[in-house]
C-alpha cells in the first residue's frame, strides 16, 4: 500500500473516530467503544473498496454493509457522513427527537443505511439473504457484514454461518470485532464464544485473522476473501475497544457510556493529534 492511499485511509479513520465521539457527545448517550474499534475497517470499506454512490444511496447492484452489531451506529453514521451521505453537522443531532440518526440503524430514513439492525443477530442473517439474493438476480456486487464478538454468543449467528455455507455465498465477508470485552465484561466470562476462528472454519467458512488497525493487513484480507470460491469468508479482526482514546481503550464501561465535557475535550485533542 503506497503511502497516499495509507495517510487518505488513517485520515478518514480519524475523522470517524472524532465523529463517533461528537455524536455519542452531543446525545449525552451512545456507544463510543465499539464504534472506535471497527473505524479503520468501516474507513477501509468506505473509502477503498465498497461500490457505492452517496448521490444514489439505493442504486441496485452496489455493494452492501450491514451493521449487525446495531449499537454502534456513532461509527457507522461518523463514515457516512465523512462519505458523504448526509452533511457532518447532522451527528450533533445524534439520537435527539425527530432526527434521522437513530440509535440503532435505521434503512428507511438514514441515507446510506443498507439494512435496519438492532437485535443482535438479526443483521447477519439479512446480510446472508442479501447475498443469495444478490446471486438470484445476477448482481456481481459484494455484501460486507460487521459483526461484534459478544454477538457471537447469539444462536441466530450460528444458523445464519450454516446458511452461508450451504449455499456457498462467496460474496459475502463478515468481519468479526473481537475486542475481547461487551457490556457486562469480558466475552470470555459473560459467555465464551472463542474459539472463534475455529468455530467458523468448521461451519465452512474462509478465516483470515488479521489486526484489525492495520490498513495492509485489511487490504490483503479483503482481497484474498474476493479470490476465495464457494465459501464466504470470515475476518477476525483482533482490536482494541475504545481505539485512540487513552482512557476509553480496553474498558467495558466504554462500550455504552458518554464522556462528559472534560472527557470529550481530552478525547477530541487525542484524537486530533493521531
Amino acid at each position: 500500500m503506497d503511502n497516499t492511499k495509507l495517510e487518505r485511509l488513517q485520515r478518514a479513520a480519524k475523522n470517524i473516530r472524532l465523529g463517533a465521539v461528537e455524536a455519542v457527545y452531543s446525545a449525552s448517550s451512545g456507544h463510543p467503544g465499539g464504534s472506535l474499534s471497527i473505524a479503520d475497517v468501516l474507513a477501509y470499506l468506505y473509502f477503498e473498496e465498497m461500490n457505492i454512490d452517496p448521490a444514489d444511496p439505493k442504486k441496485p447492484g452496489r455493494d452492501r454493509l450491514v451493521l449487525s452489531k446495531g449499537h454502534v451506529t456513532p461509527g457507522l453514521y461518523a463514515a457516512l457522513a465523512e462519505r458523504g451521505f448526509f452533511p457532518k453537522e447532522e451527528l450533533k443531532n445524534f439520537r435527539q427527537i425527530d432526527s434521522f440518526l437513530q440509535g440503532h440503524p435505521d434503512m428507511k430514513d438514514t441515507p446510506g443505511v443498507d439494512m435496519t439492525t438492532g437485535s443482535l443477530g438479526l443483521g447477519f442473517s439479512a446480510a446472508c439473504g442479501m447475498a443469495l439474493g444478490s446471486r438470484i438476480k445476477g448482481y456481481k456486487n459484494r455484501v460486507f457484514a460487521i459483526v461484534g464478538d459478544g454477538e457471537l454468543e447469539e444462536g441466530q449467528i450460528w444458523e445464519a454461518a450454516m446458511f452461508a455455507s450451504h449455499y456457498k455465498l462467496d460474496n459475502l465477508t463478515a468481519f468479526v470485532d473481537f475486542n475481547g470485552l461487551q457490556i457486562d465484561g469480558k466475552i470470555t466470562e459473560v459467555m465464551n464464544p472463542t474459539p472463534i476462528p475455529e468455530k467458523f472454519a468448521a461451519f465452512g467458512w474462509n478465516v483470515i485473522e488479521i489486526d484489525g488497525h492495520d490498513f495492509e493487513a485489511i487490504e490483503g484480507a479483503v482481497k484474498a476473501a474476493k479470490e476465495c470460491k464457494d465459501k464466504p469468508t470470515a475476518i477476525i479482526c483482533h482490536t482494541v475497544k475504545g481505539k485512540g482514546v487513552s482512557f476509553m481503550e480496553n474498558v467495558a464501561k466504554w462500550h455504552g457510556s458518554a464522556p462528559n465535557k472534560e472527557q470529550y475535550e481530552q478525547a477530541v485533542a487525542e484524537l486530533s493529534a493521531l
